[in-house]
């Protein structure tokens, strides 16, 4: 794209971005029940829903960037949703706005959130391949204390399972133990995302050396068998709060023409879904590695299954809500 059709479309977001935030914030209302509406807001909604269907066709006519043409067809989604969408089951209505508002929250912080999957899985990758190579190396992530019982068993392997009572105390400690560090990589966000992409890393690292460790120790099927059970749910929790902790700290340091509170409070939205979305995740992953994971099933039916939760996960967050209503959307990660 060349410098003139980039100027021109920031004059064109310059000039309607008001009607467009004005579109979202009835929106908002809306998702809280219609009747919050007054009589106003009511009588602007069709015109600025006929204004944004223009400035689409405009965008996709000058071929704006694909980001800008998104955000827009999302408004427009909100818009004819609202003007011809059932408001007559509210529950319902609630239920499948909740369903979409996460993977379209993660969408939209989606250069944050691929950022954040190259923080994890490189350093991982990094020292998988360290610890194969030499296993001291691990060491230096995780006490010798834990990696060796570790080791000892995931050589046992499933066989026996895992009785009922285990299974629940074990998914109590998963559900402390992971949204606790989805939680923290999260937060630490707020140090300009440094905090973020430094826990990003370090756990990604330390999953890696872990499950170097446990290969050169002879039971690497066993606790890839065990990995595969819940990690696209597990990890990839993971890695979204750690996106929505690198969105919040760009909030921060890159305000543009908006105060910082100003730059937080718009991302606000999006960052409280995607952390409410990834403990969801965290839940369902805490149940998996209690009951599922450790079971006597069969190796290939684990496999399989990973498989598919991995496709579902992907498919979820990659295509639910397109075409839905959708909330604010700001640029940058």
């Amino acid at each position: 794209m060349t410098r003139v059709s980039r100027l021109t479309e920031r004059a064109f977001v310059e000039a309607r971005s008001r009607e467009w935030e004005e579109l979202d914030v009835l929106a908002q209302k809306c998702k809280r029940g219609i009747r919050r509406l007054q009589a106003g807001d009511a009588a602007r909604l069709s015109p600025l829903y006929r204004n944004v269907c223009g400035d689409l066709a405009r965008a996709q006519s000058a071929r704006y960037t694909a980001s800008l043409v998104d955000y827009l067809q999302g408004l427009v989604a909100e818009g004819h949703t609202l003007l011809y969408g059932p408001h007559a089951s509210p529950r319902r209505g609630r239920a499948e706005g909740a369903l979409v508002a996460f993977p379209r929250a993660l969408r939209r912080r989606g250069r944050a959130m691929g950022i954040a999957l190259a923080l994890f899985v490189v350093p991982m990758l990094l020292g998988l391949g360290l610890t194969l190579r030499d296993p001291a190396f691990a060491f230096q992530l995780a006490p010798e204390s834990m990696l060796r019982p570790l080791a000892e068993a995931y050589a046992e392997g499933f066989a026996k399972g895992r009785d009922a009572g285990e299974g629940v105390m074990m998914a109590g400690f998963y559900v402390n133990n992971n949204v606790g560090i989805a939680l923290r990589c999260f937060a630490l966000g707020v140090f300009g995302g440094v905090g973020s992409a430094i826990y990003l890393v370090h756990n990604g690292l330390s999953i890696g050396a872990i499950l170097g460790y446990v290969t050169s120790q002879g039971a690497g099927a066993n606790i890839l068998t065990f990995v595969l059970g819940h990690g696209a749910f597990e990890l990839g929790a993971i890695i979204i709060s750690g996106g929505a902790g690198l969105s919040l700290g760009w909030a921060l340091v890159a305000p543009g023409d908006r105060t910082r509170v100003a730059s937080v409070r718009l991302v606000a939205p999006d960052l409280f879904v995607i952390v409410c979305g990834a403990s969801v995740m965290l839940l369902v992953a805490a149940g998996l590695e209690a009951f599922w994971s450790p079971s006597s099933l069969p190796s290939e039916v684990k496999h399989v299954a990973g498989a598919v939760f991995l496709l579902l996960v992907c498919a979820y967050l990659g295509l639910a809500g397109r075409g839905a209503p959708a909330s604010s959307e700001e640029a940058g990660p």
